[in-house]
């Protein structure tokens, strides 16, 4: 099926008619010309009571701009709570006593403590019981060899070789 060859209701002699009818309406039709800009030649008052006119804000911030703005609230909110928790653990600091001290790692003291006692319980248990006992005579032989030598009046170097 051909679409360029085919009649769809209307013959060609019509269809060129009815085209030629449509082109020649639309070219009799006056073109309107939009102004692009215009300009108020008149004198504005020194003075008036003419109501303000509202002005639409379109600024645009950049992205840099923004992202500096977020990192430095991000910087700010983390800064606070820090100086938060400081001031936290120093007036904790401010109110320790003695104890207070104590008491606090009494239970570590005593974790420790059992801990000790039950590696050292570990240990024993695990230990040898075979004893082993050397008979005879021990002998350590030593010789010492030393040289000594000093070269030089004013500032002497002495050098000691122990072999």
């Amino acid at each position: 099926m051909d679409p360029l060859n085919t009649q769809h209701g209307m013959p060609e002699s019509e269809a060129a008619a009815e085209a030629r009818r449509l082109i020649d309406e639309w070219a009799s039709k006056p073109v309107q010309h939009h102004p692009t800009s215009f300009r108020d030649d008149t004198e504005p008052p020194a003075f008036g009571t003419a109501p303000p006119v509202k002005q639409d804000d379109k600024r645009i911030v950049p992205a840099w701009a923004a992202g500096i703005a977020v990192a430095s609230i991000g910087v700010g909110a983390g800064v606070t709570g820090i100086g938060c928790g400081a001031w936290l653990v120093l007036q904790g600091l401010a109110s320790v006593t003695l104890n207070s001290v104590l008491m606090v790692t009494l239970p570590f003291a005593g974790l420790a403590m059992a801990a000790t006692a039950i590696g050292g319980a570990i240990s024993k248990a695990r230990a040898a019981v075979t004893k082993n006992v050397y008979e005879g005579p021990v002998t350590h032989h030593t010789e010492i060899h030393n040289n000594s030598t000093t070269r030089g009046a004013f500032f002497a170097r002495t050098r000691n070789e122990i072999r």
